[in-house]
């Protein structure tokens, strides 16, 4: 029962909109309809200013660390793996930010409602995962693929989190590496590639162009007609 518990409350913290506060507070409308239509911290401080962008950053990340923290208590006081139902809330909550119920499973891309994940259950792999995000953010080449860049940060992530469990090397302040470290990164993973993959447009989306207009015999001479006269600065008017 405390598993399911710990996921409930997980995913109802990830659904927690506060991108879509922000834009409330600041007039800006509905983020989906402006800049790259994500819900996220770096479209509100794209279209709404870097204070509101960093408050949304910050209340993603306590979203996801909050969840972690109240799985691990649920765990505390039955006995179940503390580090199991962290990674069990945490990962909802990745799940309610992709999916909120409340706007039509329409949010976010889950990446800094991760960040709280780890932060909560991997606290000595988050200056890896920064020096990771920071290095991918600065390169030109990766700059432009934000889907590159998550896609390696979250390998990262999870063979990190193998290694980690695997040894049996200190967490900080995060419950004892087991097997649920690695498979939370994964799960998480999933989620946050999946919703790049389903927001991302079409192929060729861009590449569209107007159909050729095909022109008949006796409008073609008229357009002729025409083009000479101007050429030749005659009046057509009349």
């Amino acid at each position: 029962m405390r598993p399911f518990l710990a996921a409930g409350i997980g995913y109802l913290l990830g659904t927690i909109p506060s991108a879509d506060v922000a834009a409330r507070v600041a007039g800006g409308g509905d983020l989906r309809a402006r800049g790259s239509g994500n819900p996220g911290a770096a479209n509100a401080a794209a279209e709404l200013g870097p204070s509101f962008g960093f408050a949304v950053l910050a209340c993603d990340i306590a979203k996801g660390a909050t969840a972690a923290n109240v799985g691990r208590g649920l765990a505390a006081a039955t006995g179940m793996s503390p580090a199991a139902l962290a990674q069990v809330g945490s990962v909802a909550s990745v799940v309610g930010h992709c999916y909120p119920v409340w706007n039509g499973f329409r949010g976010g891309k889950g990446v800094a409602t991760s960040v709280g994940q780890v932060l909560a259950t991997f606290p000595v792999y988050f200056p890896i995962d920064a020096a990771v995000a920071i290095a991918t953010a600065a390169s030109p080449v990766w700059k432009q693929r934000a889907f590159g860049a998550t896609a390696t940060a979250s390998a990262v992530w999870v063979l990190s989190a193998a290694l980690w469990a695997n040894r049996q090397w200190p967490n900080a302040w995060g419950p004892r590496p087991t097997a649920a470290l690695p498979v939370g990164a994964i799960v998480s993973s999933a989620v946050i590639i999946g919703r790049f993959i389903a927001s991302s447009p079409p192929p060729g989306a861009d590449d569209q162009t107007e159909p050729d207009v095909q022109v008949e015999p006796d409008d073609q001479a008229e357009h002729d007609r025409t083009e000479d006269g101007v050429e030749d600065g005659v009046d057509l008017s009349g």
